[in-house]
């Protein structure tokens, strides 16, 4: 049995993005770091043990681990499957949410699984990226009507995340979706067509939403709104200077509710200061160029598409968490990958990042070692 395991984590590691599974640790890192000085001031705000989020950031730090390890050991026919079966899975899990999901600061958007809490808009990220990858790549075929389905499944997914609502998952969704038609060639029509859809979506949504207005009127002028996480967000920084004030010195993080998730670059601003702002920066910015660096000279259309979905999502999702809490965009329910608390997020995204390991490893590749080979 150990010389089995031995071989297998031999072969994935030599098939496998060395570069990106260190910067993803150098993330991993930062979570740990940062979670266990902000949860503690969350925690006793509301009621709970000082180490609850603390004990549980590390167990899904490791479940992502595992995620990363199992999902990037697969082939591409395994990983078209798998995100397929998963989004199906997930396009019905978010219709359930509507019916027997629980509100959470003024939005629907969990619902509990055999006991556990998750939240499907998380996971639908990934898998759709995937599913019109695989479909957009199907459009040189004589016929295949791939846009339109395409089109379909994002209306779906679309108006279930309005329901919620959760706007935020559906700008990154439009956005990514948006660049997987410009590097499939589709005609620049229906590329213009859907940002004008999408302005149009974000007018009606200031019209009719009163928490969106609210959110994008306190962005466009902060100083006549009550916008109190960006304030403190914006003080973090202010008192972090260039080197910060220590671990667990930050004082900010005391009275900023969402520390420990959407704002916890903030803490990191404070704590850390300006330098080590950077390097989380870099390391973000490091794993998106990697990962298209590698697609340069890749002809499989699905896997380019694919690939680019999901870096594209990981990529989009950083700077929006980090443009909101440098007050650089609207508020959002946005996390910083992988650094921000939380299990749905984390496992999520580490689907993705599995799925796009997967996708770009070199020979020998791991799956000519098969898993169930492993004899216990």
């Amino acid at each position: 049995m150990r010389h089995n395991q031995t071989s297998f984590f031999r072969l994935w590691w030599r098939s496998i993005d060395q570069q990106i599974i260190i910067s993803l640790i150098i993330l991993f890192c930062f979570s740990l770091i940062l979670v266990t000085t902000s949860g503690a001031m969350v925690a006793a705000r509301i009621g709970l043990d000082e180490h609850y989020f603390s004990s549980r950031q590390p167990f899904y730090l490791l479940i992502a681990i595992i995620i990363i390890i199992l999902t990037s050991s697969l082939d591409k026919n395994q990983l078209k499957r798998l995100a397929i079966l998963g989004f199906l899975v997930n396009v019905i899990l978010l219709v359930l949410v509507k019916f027997y999901g629980y509100e959470v600061k003024g939005a629907v958007r969990w619902i509990n699984v055999g006991g556990f809490s998750l939240q499907p808009s998380e996971f639908i990220k990934p898998l759709f990226a995937v599913v019109t990858g695989w479909l957009l790549s199907l459009k040189s075929e004589e016929e295949f009507p791939s846009f339109i389905i395409c089109a379909i499944l994002y209306f779906i997914v679309a108006g279930l995340l309005v329901t919620q609502p959760d706007f935020g998952m559906l700008v990154i969704v439009t956005a990514v979706f948006g660049v997987q038609l410009f590097v499939a060639g589709m005609p620049i029509f229906w590329i213009i067509f859907a940002f004008m859809t999408s302005i149009f979506g974000v007018l009606l949504a200031y019209f009719f939403l009163p928490h969106v207005t609210v959110r994008i009127n306190s962005f466009l002028d902060p100083e006549s709104s009550e916008n109190y996480q960006v304030r403190k967000s914006i003080m973090a920084f202010e008192h972090g200077g260039l080197y910060g004030r220590g671990p667990g010195e930050g004082a900010v993080k005391q009275t900023l509710p969402d520390s420990h998730t959407d704002f916890i670059f903030a803490v990191a601003g404070e704590e850390f200061g300006a330098i080590i702002c950077l390097v989380i920066i870099t390391t973000f910015a490091f794993i998106v160029i990697r990962c298209l660096y590698k697609l340069i000279n890749v002809e499989d259309k699905f896997i380019r598409l694919a690939t680019t979905g999901i870096i594209a999502q990981f990529g989009l999702q950083s700077i929006i968490n980090i443009g909101v809490t440098l007050n650089l965009l609207p508020t959002k329910g946005m996390t910083l990958p992988f650094i921000s608390y939380g299990g749905s997020s984390t496992i999520a995204i580490a689907i993705g990042m599995g799925i796009m390991l997967g996708l770009t490893k070199q020979a020998p590749s791991v799956t000519q070692y098969k898993i169930q080979d492993i004899h216990l």
